[in-house]
C-alpha cells in the first residue's frame, strides 16, 4: 500500500509563490513517476508537471517558466515550486505516483490565488 501526504497549499496574492510537497510512503518501487495534477470544480483533472526517477520533467504549457518540479529520491518526496502565480492557477492540487503499473493519489491541497 502507498500513501501520499501533501502539504504547502494556501492563499496567496497574484504574483506570489507557494511550494507544495508530497511525501510518499509504503511499497514504492525505486523506479517511478511522480507528479502534480490540478482540478477546478466540475472540470477535468489536468496534469501540471511530472518528474521521473532520473529527473526528466514535463510541464503543461500554462505553467512553463513559472513552476518547477523536483524530487528527493532518498525521501520519496516531490516538490512543486510555484512562482508568479495567477488567479487561473487556483485549484485543488493532487500529488500523483505511478509505480509498478499502479497509480496513487494524494488527498489534494487547495491553492487559491487572489487578484
Amino acid at each position: 500500500q502507498v500513501q501520499l501526504v501533501e502539504s504547502g497549499g494556501g492563499l496567496v496574492q497574484a504574483g506570489g509563490s507557494l511550494r507544495l510537497s508530497c511525501a510518499a510512503s509504503g511499497s514504492i518501487f525505486s523506479i517511478n513517476h511522480m507528479g502534480w495534477y490540478r482540478q477546478v470544480a466540475e472540470k477535468q483533472r489536468e496534469l501540471v508537471a511530472v518528474i521521473t526517477t532520473g529527473g526528466s520533467t514535463n510541464y503543461v504549457d500554462s505553467v512553463k517558466g513559472r513552476f518547477t518540479i523536483s524530487r528527493d529520491n532518498a525521501k520519496n518526496t516531490v516538490y512543486l515550486q510555484m512562482n508568479s502565480l495567477k488567479p487561473e492557477d487556483t485549484a485543488v492540487y493532487y500529488c500523483n505516483l505511478i509505480t509498478l503499473g499502479r497509480q496513487y493519489w494524494g488527498q489534494g491541497t487547495q491553492v487559491t490565488v487572489s487578484s
